[in-house]
């Protein structure tokens, strides 16, 4: 049984340093937070790091934070995106007991730059699908100048990547000008995975595309754990909605084919819950196992590299899973889902 990690973590040094002399903030304050994580950039900090778990473990690599399209406009995000898209297919050519596949990077902010991306990363370099952040620079996902990608997702029937975004600068109350005590991350990403995952159910993008496989970082965020306001809850949208607005919220509810709890079903989800034993539980309840895959979020944690990959080990096998079960988990549902051979 291999362990395939889905959502690992890497920032080539090439790329690294080509990123950082052109960034600007907010990029600059994420490649600032990564230069004190040596396994994000030195392969053999990485290895080290993931030779802690046998040869078993191995991993399909994402890069990190910042978004492509944060650190600049086209053409530039345009490039990066290629610098990166090579970097990874490399790694995977050259190390291919470690790295079993890469999801693509893309310069979201230059639609048709992302198109051509698609299909140079996918058809020429083999990578697996795509990553996308919650939002492009602010703009929604639902927005009508993104329709092009959802349907280019659909036709080529890839799997999206999809990570949390937003920095300190979105601040805990509009009569402050910055997030405190990190609030940004560790309350704010999961839930612009939350606002996301919503914009794609109510806005349709799955009834018109219902083959799309969409992975959501963090168990599919606070998603599992709400499920109760999102049954009764958006099951009665518009009901408390005064005015017109209301009116069309409930005609929206009416004219769905699904009930919203069975539409946020149709999202994946990892593993990668930080050592939480009873959110990887409550995100496997509410998804399904089938819809679940082994990522940790390397490197990412106190240890800078090695914790989370432990902790998330630990907590699958605490969930009381059966060989077959568990193969599943690590490898079968990856092999499925993400089409590795």
């Amino acid at each position: 049984m291999r362990k395939i990690d889905v959502f690992p973590h890497i920032f080539p040094k090439p790329l690294l340093d080509k990123a950082s002399e052109v960034a600007v903030e907010p990029a600059l304050g994420q490649f600032k937070r990564n230069n004190g994580i040596p396994v994000l950039y030195d392969l053999d900090a990485r290895f080290r790091a993931m030779d802690q778990f046998g040869d078993e473990y191995c991993q399909v690599l994402t890069i990190s934070n910042p978004p492509i399209e944060s650190i600049g406009p086209p053409p530039l995000s345009t490039e990066l995106a290629k610098v990166g898209n090579d970097i990874l297919a490399e790694l995977c050519q050259k190390y291919p007991d470690r790295f079993v596949g890469f999801s693509a990077s893309l310069p979201m902010n230059d639609p048709e730059g992302t198109q051509r991306e698609i299909d140079r990363a996918i058809n020429q370099l083999g990578a697996l699908g795509v990553q996308i952040y919650t939002h492009v620079n602010g703009m929604p996902l639902d927005h009508p100048m993104f329709e092009p990608f959802w349907q280019k997702m659909s036709q080529v029937d890839r799997p999206i990547w999809v990570h949390p975004a937003r920095g300190p600068g979105m601040s805990d109350y509009p009569t402050e000008d910055h997030s405190k005590y990190e609030i940004w991350w560790t309350f704010g990403w999961p839930y612009e995975t939350a606002a996301f995952m919503a914009r794609v159910v109510f806005s349709g993008i799955f009834d018109r595309y219902p083959n799309l496989r969409i992975l959501t970082h963090h168990g599919g965020s606070i998603v599992p754990h709400l499920a109760g306001r999102i049954g009764p809850g958006m099951e009665n949208l518009g009901n408390r909605t005064p005015g017109k607005e209301g009116e069309e919220l409930v005609h929206l509810r009416e004219t769905m084919a699904k009930k919203p709890t069975d539409y946020f079903k149709m999202f994946y989800g990892d593993t990668a819950l930080f050592g939480a034993g009873h959110a990887m539980k409550c995100a496997m309840e509410f998804l399904g196992l089938d819809r679940m895959m082994f990522g940790t979020d390397m490197p990412f944690d106190p240890e800078r590299g090695t914790a989370f990959i432990r902790w998330t080990m630990e907590n699958i096998g605490e969930l009381g899973l059966n060989q077959v079960q568990l193969e599943d988990l690590y490898e079968n549902n990856a092999r499925r889902i993400l089409g590795l051979k």
